[in-house]
């Protein structure tokens, strides 16, 4: 048996069924689609069944949707980073050209869009999606970092061109540093997180991670549908987008929805308790670097404070634990390569299956249809070798 503990657990107060209204636009994920799907090397990530694992915790299915090879980046964040630079590079043409919907490719884009730059503040995989998107559309790019992003993280980010400014403090010092330097210089910020300040890019940004679950919805459609998600929450970005996706699917039989965060930085837990958004504060870095967040998005927020059902939180002890398993074990098929913040919400359903008071609260069982997504791979490849022991290379027999 997987030795992972819950450290907490509440049900959260104001969980509905009823869809409340969204905070993203109603053609939003044809936007997305369009765009993304028009990119070189797009093609759906695997839904992977992890079938070993589900029948070890008694219960029915474990889909598990593998991002570890996306767009050669290793993570989810292309599909809200790069895709919400270019939706702020197409407001900004339309509004300088009168033109609905610019070519961005065309000469003229592409002359504009070298004079502008892009920044954003990142923990690691959305600062690499964003200098992906400004490499990809031709603008200039500035990355702020927290002092705890590894070396490898920044260095994966530079290779695309961007700048790298680390900011002393956390990621939520970090946010603040690039949206007063965007605001000082005339800059296009492109937060992964929102205090109401900006609306159009985070929601861009949340809105392109819809695409994983979109995707999924098709790689299912001839199986009974998904009763359980199990999502890690971070700032709210990917939960929210996964949770509203799968709410807009199947209305009110959406699945019972699972926040999964560090103990330490645990804002969606607090916050959903509390009944408002709560910023944790204190030290609240993490092994689960990209779930190593204060404060709730506001974006997310309308999202989760009806859309999520349970809170969990884990030690960071949960990170070596589960990730050894995927490259032993994985799937029927193959390992799985998967990285710190990438195993959290696998980890939170194993927590939780495996506590039989909780279990029982969430129902979980044979006929339990659960969803989770792994976030990314190796995205820094010696950490990942220092915990598991191997490359994901060697993990996957290459």
């Amino acid at each position: 048996m997987i030795d992972i503990s819950l450290e907490r657990a509440a049900r959260n107060p104001m969980a509905d069924r009823v869809l409340p209204a969204l905070p993203f636009k109603k053609d939003g994920i044809d936007v997305v689609r369009k765009t993304v799907c028009g990119w070189a090397g797009y093609e759906p990530s695997p839904l992977r069944d992890l079938s070993d694992l589900a029948s070890e915790l008694n219960v029915g299915k474990i889909y598990f949707k593998d991002e570890s090879t996306r767009f050669g980046l290793n993570s989810f964040k292309p599909l809200g980073g790069a895709f919400a630079v270019s939706r702020v590079l197409a407001r900004y043409l339309a509004s300088e050209t009168g033109v609905d919907n610019p070519d961005l490719s065309s000469g003229m884009a592409r002359e504009r869009m070298a004079s502008l730059t892009v920044t954003a503040a990142t923990d690691g995989n959305h600062g690499r999606s964003v200098a992906w998107g400004a490499r990809k559309y031709g603008c200039r790019c500035v990355i702020f970092v927290c002092a705890s992003v590894s070396q490898q993280r920044k260095n994966a980010i530079a290779a695309y061109g961007a700048e790298i400014r680390v900011v002393d403090g956390s990621f939520d010092d970090a946010v603040r540093k690039a949206a007063s330097t965007a605001l000082e210089e005339g800059w296009f910020v492109i937060p992964d997180t929102s205090d109401g300040s900006i609306i159009d890019a985070p929601r861009d940004v949340t809105q392109g991670y819809m695409l994983m679950v979109d995707e999924a919805l098709e790689q299912l459609k001839d199986e009974p549908p998904v009763s359980h998600v199990f999502l890690q929450a971070g700032v709210g970005g990917m939960a929210s987008a996964s949770a509203a996706r799968f709410w807009q699917a199947y209305g009110e039989k959406r699945p019972l929805t699972i926040l999964v965060e560090p103990n330490q930085c645990a804002c969606w837990y607090e916050s959903l308790v509390a009944g408002e958004p709560v910023a944790v504060t204190g030290d609240v870095d993490s092994a689960m670097a990209g779930l190593a967040c204060g404060e709730v998005s506001l974006i997310a927020w309308p999202v989760l404070a009806t859309g999520a059902d349970f809170m969990v939180t884990l030690n960071d002890n949960a990170v070596p634990v589960m990730m050894r398993y995927l490259a032993e074990q994985g799937t029927d098929d193959r390992p799985v390569v998967a990285g710190e913040t990438g195993i959290s919400g696998l980890a939170g359903l194993v927590a939780a299956a495996q506590d039989n008071s909780l279990r029982k609260q969430m129902g979980l069982g044979p006929e339990s249809r659960i969803f989770v997504i792994n976030s990314e791979g190796d995205t820094d490849p010696e950490a990942y070798k220092a915990i598991v022991g191997k490359s994901a290379n060697e993990v996957i027999g290459r």
